[in-house]
């Protein structure tokens, strides 16, 4: 009897820790909530919003461990990381710190890069470049490293953006560096500098870890290259040319693992390629940019197809969502006009969150584009990437996080 106490026990502790979004793209950094069954049909006004509370200014993502929720936004002059009651939405700590971060173009002046919880700890990497550790239970200072000073990166059109990996104990950013500082790794424990690697200047894309050909590989997308590392030391294993032609760009969009093949993807004429990992280095599958080169939005891949939108949200026609068979590069279905969203899935359920403040559903097949749901949660200017967690979507836009129920508690207990 005790025994089989103790192995439900570890599979409730387990199904817990799926259930978890503590990072940008979720708990393998792919946009993808394995575990996670949607309820069926939507009501006519959409889901219900459980909670709501104002927000400062950003684009950083919300993150969620166990019943605490992660906020990062700017109000005022400060950078502020706040501790919330995930259920509920009920303050727990609130830690700050001074900003004087500019939007040169007089965009946002908040966050960009959403943090990632680890081992008890909560990594932040503001505008201005400034990387914090904080205790997770209480929002005490653990460290700090002001990496523009440290690391004299090259002046980037809108702030410093990508987002924290945590690989271990290690905390690795795509910086942008001078002096072999492009990527660089910080033990979590003190901030101390592990290694440095690359030359090239820093993107807006994040970086992803994952197994690959049976090794582990930390993937970054800089401003001109993709890498692939051995996370344990910043060794240089593969890297490819691929930058937009011209110096006015953005690639946001992370590199996306499926199985041993990688796939990467920008606009301004950078284009997409899928790479397989073969013999010990990348071999090109195919590579486009007709196909689904999308501007700053991360792509989904399910049973071998990729979802994603295919252009740019600041000139031409309004992206289009798109399926593609991953091998081989042919399109499946394409919505055109769909617009600007960040995607990610539940079950066999695409969620795509619009820059309107939509929350659209999506069937994840090839077999052709199916909407299966509709709600407006949100209102415009929505650009931060949402999480998903025990069977509840969270989301904000530039005045609002909300949070919306997408199981009932029936469901979330299968």
């Amino acid at each position: 009897m005790n025994r089989l106490i103790l192995i439900s026990a570890i599979l409730v502790l387990s199904t817990l820790q799926a259930q978890d979004w503590p990072q940008f793209l979720g708990p393998t950094r792919n946009g993808v909530a394995a575990e996670m069954k949607l309820a069926g049909a939507w009501p006519q006004d959409g889901p219900a919003v459980l909670w709501q509370r104002k927000v400062g200014e950003g684009f950083s993502g919300p993150v969620v461990a166990g019943d605490r929720l992660i906020l990062f936004h700017r109000e005022g002059t400060e950078e502020v990381v706040e501790c919330l009651d995930a259920a509920t939405g009920k303050h727990k700590w609130r830690t700050a710190y001074p900003t004087a971060y500019v939007d040169q173009f007089g965009f946002d002046p908040g966050p960009r890069a959403t943090p990632a919880i680890a081992d008890g700890s909560v990594f932040t990497y503001g505008a201005e470049g400034t990387l914090h550790a904080l205790d997770l239970a209480t929002g005490k200072k653990l460290w700090t490293v002001q990496t523009q000073k440290e690391f004299r990166p090259a002046k980037s059109f809108f702030g410093m953006a990508s987002s924290p990996l945590v690989e271990g104990r290690t905390v690795i950013l795509n910086i942008g560096g001078a002096d072999s500082a492009g990527i660089v790794a910080f033990d979590t424990g003190n901030g101390k500098v592990l290694w440095k690697s690359t030359d090239d200047e820093a993107s807006y894309s994040s970086p992803v870890a994952a197994m690959v050909g049976g090794k582990r590989h930390a993937l970054f997308l800089a401003r001109n290259k993709f890498f692939s590392l051995d996370p344990a030391n910043g060794a240089v294993r593969f890297q490819l040319d691929w930058a937009p032609t011209m110096r006015a760009s953005v690639s946001g969009a992370a590199p996306l693992v499926a199985g041993d093949t990688v796939f990467i993807t920008a606009s301004y004429g950078a284009g997409a390629a899928a790479l397989i990992f073969k013999g010990g280095t990348f071999e090109k599958l195919w590579t486009s940019d007709d196909i689904l080169s999308s501007q700053y939005a991360s792509c989904i891949e399910r049973g071998g197809f990729l979802y994603g939108l295919h252009g740019r949200v600041d000139t031409g026609p309004a992206p289009a969502l798109r399926c593609v068979e991953l091998k081989t590069g042919k399109l499946r279905w394409s919505r055109d006009g769909f617009g600007g969203a960040s995607l990610t899935l539940a079950g066999d359920q695409l969620l795509l969150l619009t820059d309107k403040g939509e929350l659209v559903r999506v069937a994840a097949t090839p077999d052709g584009f199916k909407e299966t749901g509709r709600a407006q949660i949100l209102g415009l200017g929505q650009r931060s990437h949402p999480a998903l967690a025990g069977g509840r979507f969270f989301a904000r836009d530039p005045k609002r996080l909300v949070c919306v129920e997408l199981q009932s508690g029936t469901d979330r207990l299968r």
